[in-house]
This record gives structure tokens, C-alpha cells and sequence, in this order.
């Protein structure tokens, strides 16, 4: 967490906007935990109650876009947080306190099904929106590709200090080429992009919030669930993962968001988009470290790395270039991933 102070305009500004005088409401300002971005967040806390202010800088966050999501989002039945003023030139947002609770700090064997429910209802409600009305962008074969093209240059070159061959470079691309063919053959929902344990915040009365919503997109119908139920920061077993994402399937079907499909097309939808966003992560998380000095993420990179190889052994008997890879994988990168610190496999 960043020590750095909040800008001397940000109070003034926070106070004006509330119409409150300092010294009536003795504020206090706290930073609390923020996220990979380069967002700053401080609580406010008031004489009449608390807030939430965001440094986020406009040259690199996309406040304009946080607003316009969060207005599609409530008006779809999400709980999000409010927001009470916004200077977009200087990046301030003041926002609800929505506390400090996290999904992934309350999920065990006896929580899990209620939390990941009340998680898929959500994903419901977001589905019900009309994808071809949405003012957002589309999640299209150039930003998947960018994702991907995540992994060799940060995690393989940068992280790793490895080198692919020309060999290696072709099947990762022919790997490449199927999951985003993949991706764009699903049907298209209103895509949060980072939906998992730590962006969804319990409330009073069961509801549950969601924020870090200005990256969303219009995209595959599995990202979201797959992000959820393979999150890079907790695993559960392979059979409940699939269960929860047949019942999925099931809700959205009965709900008439989602055609019919059966369970091996559902499912290589779901395994074949969590296999594009993990090995995206893989190379995320590398920058996260590499250039914005956020360590903490390495400490994940084993977890990402087992759901990869997962699903490369899953379809590695009828996919031959998912075998391939998985060749590649085994003898280029596992010894470099050996040898590093955050790998807790020994």
C-alpha cells in the first residue's frame, strides 16, 4: 500500500462537496487497501458518517468510464457503490463506504455455495442487460489478443528470462488462435472483466456489491463465471467448479439469457476462456511486479500456473495443439519456474 500522503486538495474538495465545514465535522482521513491499479483510496470519516475518496489519476484511470458502468450496473439491480461528486480533471471521486468485508475473506467449505449463489445472481442481472445496446466496448479478437500477448512478453521474456523458439512461438499462436475463436463464438453479455473474491464486498440483508467495474466489456458469457469460480485467489475442486457452472448454465437457459447449450460445448466455453485469462494473469500479475513494484502478486502465480496446466491436460487428448503446449510448457518454462522465489512448489 502506497505511503504516500492524499493531495492537499483532496479534503477541501470532499468537504465542499458535502457542503460540511471542517470544524464542525473534525474529518479524519485514513487510506484504506487499494487495488492493482494506480488508485489511491482514503475513508472519510464524519461527524455524520463515513466515505470513500479515490485519487485516480485521469492520465491513466478511466473514471469516465467507472461512472457510465456504474450507471448501467444500478440500473440493472447491482449494488454498486454511490457516487456523491466526481472532479474528472483532477480524478477525485467521492463515493459510499461500503465497509471492508470481501467476499474471499469469508469463503469456506460451509460458505461457498451461498456466496458464489448470491455471486451468480449477480452475473444474472448483469446478463439480462441488451449487449447490443450497450455503450461499451466489445471484447474483440484485438483486446483479446493484447491479453494474451501478455504472457510471453511479461511472464516469459521479462519474469522468467526466457525465450521462446520459433517452434514454440508458432504453437502458442496456433493455441492462441483457438481461444479467441472460442471466445468470440459465445453469446455476448455485459463483461466486468475482473469478477472474483476480492472485487465482490458482502452487505447487510445478503446483498452483495461489486466494484472495479471500469474495465467492463461487451463479451463471452463464460468470462465472468470463470473468473469467479477459477479466481486466482482461491481453489476449490474441479468437480464443484463444474457443477457450479452446469447450474449456472442452467439459470441463465431457464431465464431465457442464454440459448440452449449442452454440458461438453458449456464447458469447453468455460475452460477454454479461463485458459485465455489465466494465462493473461500470468502475465498481469508479471507486470504488476516488474513495472508498478507490486510483489504481492507473485505469490499467486502457482495457483494461476496449476489452472493452466489443468486444462491443458484436459483437452490435451483431443486438442493436439493444447498437447503441443503443453510440451512447451513442460520443457521451456516448468525449470524456470522452478527456480523462482514466489514458486511454493519444491
Amino acid at each position: 500500500m502506497s505511503t504516500r500522503p492524499a493531495p492537499e486538495a483532496l479534503l477541501p474538495w470532499a468537504l465542499s462537496a458535502l457542503e460540511v465545514s471542517a470544524s464542525e465535522q473534525a474529518p479524519a482521513m485514513t487510506m484504506v487497501a487499494g487495488d492493482a491499479s494506480n488508485r489511491r483510496y482514503f475513508r472519510l470519516t464524519l461527524a455524520a458518517g463515513t466515505y470513500i475518496l479515490a485519487e485516480a489519476p485521469p492520465a491513466t484511470e478511466k473514471n469516465e468510464a467507472f461512472l457510465a458502468t456504474r450507471e448501467l450496473l444500478a440500473g440493472a439491480g447491482v449494488a454498486v457503490p454511490a457516487v456523491y461528486a466526481a472532479d474528472l480533471a483532477r480524478g477525485y471521486l467521492l463515493l459510499e463506504d461500503l465497509g471492508d468485508r470481501v467476499m474471499l475473506a469469508e469463503l469456506d467449505a460451509g460458505s461457498v455455495d451461498g456466496c458464489y449463489g448470491r455471486a451468480c445472481e449477480v452475473l444474472s442481472q448483469m446478463a439480462a442487460l441488451p449487449a447490443d445496446q450497450l455503450a461499451l466496448p466489445a471484447y474483440d479478437e484485438t483486446l483479446l489478443g493484447e491479453e494474451l500477448g501478455r504472457f510471453p512478453q511479461w511472464f516469459v521474456d521479462a519474469l522468467l528470462g526466457g525465450s521462446l523458439s520459433e517452434k514454440e512461438r508458432l504453437v502458442m499462436d496456433q493455441l492462441f488462435e483457438k481461444l479467441i475463436s472460442c471466445a468470440l463464438e459465445q453469446p455476448r453479455v455485459l463483461v466486468h472483466r475482473d469478477f472474483h473474491s476480492r472485487n465482490l464486498m458482502p452487505q447487510d440483508e445478503d446483498r452483495l456489491a461489486v466494484i472495479d467495474f471500469q474495465d467492463a466489456v461487451v463479451g463471452p458469457v463464460s468470462y465472468d463465471l470463470v473468473s469467479l469460480l477459477r479466481d486466482c485467489y482461491i481453489q476449490w475442486p474441479a468437480e464443484q467448479v463444474t457443477g457450479w457452472a452446469l447450474a449456472h448454465r442452467d439459470r441463465l437457459c431457464a431465464r431465457g439469457l442464454l440459448p440452449q447449450v449442452d454440458d461438453a460445448r458449456f464447458m469447453r466455453w468455460f475452460d477454454w476462456m479461463g485458459l485465455q485469462r489465466h494465462l493473461k494473469v500470468l502475465g498481469t500479475f508479471a507486470r504488476l511486479y516488474l513495472r508498478d513494484g507490486k510483489p504481492a502478486y507473485l505469490e499467486d502465480l502457482p495457483l494461476v500456473i496449476h489452472y493452466v496446466v489443468e486444462i491443458l491436460d484436459k483437452y490435451a487428448g483431443d486438442e493436439p495443439v493444447f498437447a503441443a503446449f503443453r510440451e512447451c510448457f513442460d520443457q521451456g518454462l516448468a525449470p524456470l519456474v522452478a527456480q523462482q522465489h514466489w514458486n511454493n512448489k519444491s
